[in-house]
Formats: C-alpha cells, sequence, structure tokens
C-alpha cells in the first residue's frame, strides 16, 4: 500500500508499506479520502513536540471498513470516519468525560500511524458510521468542525451573545459556522489579515469582518456598542489573549485553542474585575457523534472550506499548496 510518511523533520515521502492487520478490537479502514491540517504540516518541519518518527501522518480522514479484528461488530463496507482521539479510559480526565486529555492520549496521525495511507488500523470505537445523508467529502472534514464542538461546549454559546473570532482559517471557519448555524448568535465578528479569509468568513455565516492589519479592532467595537459576550481565538497567538481580556464585556467567556510555547502577558485585574471565563481546548471529546447529527440535519456544510482536491500520488504539490498559497487554499483534500 502507499503511505504519505514523515522519515524525518524535514523528509516526508509516498511509501510502499504492507497492509497493516488489524487487532482485537480493531477495523481496517480503506482509506478514500483525507483532509490536510497545519498540525500535519507541524509534523513534517519537526515542530509537534508529540510527534515520533517516522509517522504516517493524518487525522481527518473518510473511508470504508475493509477488515475486523476479534470482537467487533462493525460490518464490512460500511462508510466511517474515524476520530483520532485514542484514550484509556481509566484515568481521571477520562473517568470526567475528558478524554482528549488522557493521561495516555494518543492521537491518530501523531503518536501512532494515520489515516494518509490506503488503508490503517484504528480501534473501532474511534470508526463512526455514517448516514447515507451525509457525502463522502463532507464527512472527511468532520474532524475540524468537532474541534469547534469541543471549545464551544466549553464555553457555552446563548442566541443572544456579541461572538467575536479571531482568525478565518479553516478552524476559525468551522467555529464560525457552529456558532451562526447551529448556534444562532445574534452578531458575529470575524477578524485577520488576508482579505480572501474575511470573505469565506462572511460565506459562512460572519455579520461583520475586520482586516487587523489595516482596521482597529478596539474603534471598530466602541462604534458598534456592544462588547464581546463570547470571544474565540482560533488564530493561536499568545499576544491575542491580552487584547481579548482587554476588550472582552463583564462576564465574557473567552475560549483559546494555541499551543505556542511564548507566554501570554495578561493582567489579574482585568480578568477579576469582569469575572471573566476562561477555557482552553484541544482536540475533541467524544463529539463526533453530535457533529454527524448536525451535518446530516443539514446545519453545518463541511463542504464549503474546500478549496483544492489533489489524488494521493501529488501529496507534495497538495502540502505546498497548503502552507504557501493562504489566499486561496483552506481545506485541502488527498483522495485515494
Amino acid at each position: 500500500m502507499k503511505s504519505v510518511v514523515v522519515t524525518r523533520p524535514g523528509v516526508i515521502v509516498l511509501e510502499d508499506r504492507a497492509q497493516p492487520v488489524p487487532g482485537p478490537g480493531e477495523v481496517r479502514i480503506r482509506v478514500e479520502q483525507a483532509g490536510i491540517c497545519g498540525s500535519d504540516v507541524h509534523i513534517a518541519h519537526g515542530s509537534n513536540p508529540f510527534a515520533h518518527y517516522p509517522r504516517v501522518i493524518g487525522h481527518e480522514f473518510f473511508g470504508r471498513v475493509d477488515a475486523a479484528g476479534d470482537g467487533v461488530s462493525l460490518p464490512l463496507g460500511v462508510r466511517v470516519v474515524v476520530d483520532p482521539v485514542v484514550s484509556c479510559g481509566h484515568c481521571y480526565p477520562c473517568s470526567v468525560g475528558r478524554a482528549n486529555v488522557c493521561a495516555n492520549l494518543q492521537v491518530i496521525g501523531v503518536h501512532r500511524d494515520g489515516g494518509f495511507s490506503e488503508f490503517c488500523c484504528v480501534p473501532a470505537g474511534n470508526a463512526h458510521r455514517l448516514p447515507d445523508s451525509i457525502g463522502d467529502e463532507q464527512a472527511t472534514l468532520i474532524e475540524p468542525f468537532s474541534v469547534a464542538a469541543n471549545i464551544t461546549d466549553h464555553t457555552g454559546v446563548f442566541a443572544a451573545d456579541v461572538a467575536l473570532v479571531y482568525g478565518a482559517g479553516p478552524i476559525g471557519l468551522t467555529i464560525v459556522q457552529v456558532l451562526k448555524s447551529v448556534y444562532g448568535v445574534r452578531w458575529l465578528i470575524v477578524t485577520d489579515r488576508i482579505d480572501q479569509r474575511l470573505a469565506a468568513a462572511r460565506a459562512n455565516g460572519a455579520d461583520l469582518t475586520l482586516n487587523t492589519g489595516r482596521e482597529s479592532l478596539a474603534d471598530a467595537l466602541a462604534a458598534g456598542g456592544s462588547a464581546p459576550t463570547l470571544v474565540i481565538d482560533a488564530a493561536c497567538h499568545p499576544a491575542i489573549l491580552g487584547e481579548a481580556i482587554e476588550i472582552a464585556s463583564p462576564a465574557a467567556r473567552i475560549g483559546i485553542m494555541g499551543f505556542s510555547g511564548a507566554p501570554s502577558s495578561v493582567i489579574q485585574q482585568k480578568i477579576t474585575s469582569k469575572e471573566l471565563s476562561i477555557h482552553s481546548s484541544r482536540l475533541n471529546s467524544q463529539k463526533f457523534a453530535k457533529v454527524i447529527d448536525w451535518v446530516a440535519a443539514g446545519r453545518l456544510h463541511p463542504e464549503w472550506l474546500i478549496s483544492h482536491r489533489f489524488p494521493l500520488a501529488d501529496f507534495a504539490s497538495a502540502f505546498d499548496v497548503f502552507e504557501h498559497n493562504q489566499t486561496e487554499c483552506c481545506k485541502v483534500l488527498l483522495s485515494f
């Protein structure tokens, strides 16, 4: 079988490998489509601290059950999408419903081989069967929407919210859709420094967009007369938290998802005086079923995010477009 492998930081190749054999409790997926994520690029560059090499990358993927190990009831041939979060089920985080920060966490495509391969073995419990109403390309992008579902579950969302999303990249746009199409927030503001991404934010439901490379967010909020009651940082820059605390309404909620090791400068008094709630979010904790229901009901449109499609053989071009064409690129799919 063909697999996209990062053999060491800076070296990514299409490699011939033997087909894996599913163990007890596992299924083998014949992968049909996969999406490229920024974390895949980080692994390729050696900037993901959790990855070990060599590694078959890819954690956004869809396919069909091709083989099953002992104790598995999923029938062969069914369409499934894979939750990449593999947890132990026994530690404290798992016991309180936070499997995404399991003490023994493994992420498919990071800690163990992933879906940029013609075949991939995963725990059967991580393979979610799909209704016929969800198309193949929609299915491939369930995972990034599960990230949006996780952060919004943490912060809570109210119809009366004035919401601000920093960043209109792929994850920012999933959050935009969830906030507007699922929860129907009253007013949704999105910032970025790339006009094409801001246009995509408007197409996905944003009410107001601001290019903060040339427009003042503070001035725009002052002119609008409403401070954000919900702020989500999907740009993941360490400087954003301080600004979010400054501009947020009293009693607001702030959601952060960044993994930067750089410090963020915050003033405790400004948090406590407004009694702000700050929530962090990593990956997703059992949000796939919820997102599948949203997509099946037509409340989300993952296909709106797809900008490019490549066959597996052209994976190098796909990665180049994803990494270097930020003005036109959103989600890039690999087909198998």
